[in-house]
């Protein structure tokens, strides 16, 4: 367990504890901005989270999201502060369910940028992206239990789906942090990179992502998402659905065209 898996401050109102910045057309870069916290997700930090991702799910000219911390944290968890006396009427009160599923609900592709701690709602934040790019000293972990506490943020359920029940009840229960490698070699996340390394690449993905076939992106992004809610036949007959689809799309048109022309498609 880190020294401080879940720190807690008190910032200013005018410290943004979520800064949005547009590294490249069509792309949008999310950074948690709590660097003296190890960016601990506070009530603030997710409200900002849930509105600027309802923002870009909204923005045409939004084609892809990054999510980003700094180098010491990607996000080392909960601030406590805001838990510590907190009842059950409370926790419920804050409808946290309707901030998480503002990330979960985004329809364009997520990248999300880990360097250093990613605990506990940090983990379970990295686990709504579609690829997770790891730095090389990156760690993942849920230690919730180890303050009496479960997750609350999705990794229960996302874990197990992402990386098995075995190892999810492992890092679920024991609460201890495995390093990128390990993660890698889990299933965790998509690629283990260099430290200095992530956020290019990160943003190079991004840039691919944006320059591609929207529709067939969504589509498959779609498909993923909504089949692993669904047993197998559901979800085979969803992807002919969405597959159909797209030959109704402009991009199918040219993506085909292209390739028997033997040139560089061009999509919208």
């Amino acid at each position: 367990m880190s020294t401080a898996p879940f720190p807690h401050d008190a910032p200013t109102a005018a410290e943004a504890p979520l800064l949005i910045e547009h590294p490249a057309p069509g792309v949008r870069l999310l950074r948690l901005h709590r660097p003296t916290v190890l960016n601990a997700l506070n009530l603030r930090l997710r409200h900002a989270l849930a509105d600027a991702f309802r923002a870009a799910d909204a923005d045409d000219g939004v084609r892809v999201v990054v999510l980003a911390g700094s180098e010491r944290a990607f996000c080392a968890g909960a601030d406590l502060g805001e838990y510590r006396d907190a009842t059950p009427a409370e926790i419920q009160a804050r409808d946290m369910g309707r901030l998480w599923d503002a990330i979960a609900d985004c329809r364009k592709p997520v990248i999300a940028a880990v360097r250093g701690h990613a605990l506990g709602g940090g983990c379970e934040l990295a686990l709504h992206a579609d690829l997770i790019l790891a730095g090389d000293t990156a760690r993942f972990g849920q230690p919730e239990v180890l303050i009496g506490l479960m997750p609350g943020g999705g990794a229960t359920q996302r874990l197990p789906r992402a990386i098995g029940p075995y190892a999810a009840m492992r890092l679920l229960l024991g609460g201890q942090p495995v390093p990128a490698a390990e993660a890698l070699s889990l299933g965790l996340v998509s690629a283990v990179l260099p430290d200095a390394a992530v956020e290019d690449e990160a943003l190079a993905w991004a840039g691919r992502l944006a320059g591609g076939p929207q529709a067939a992106i969504r589509a498959i992004k779609d498909a993923v998402r909504t089949g692993a809610q669904m047993p197998l036949a559901a979800g085979l007959a969803y992807e002919r659905q969405r597959f159909a689809a797209l030959f109704g799309t402009a991009d199918k048109t040219e993506g085909i065209s292209a390739r028997l022309d033997k040139r560089t498609p061009r999509f919208d």
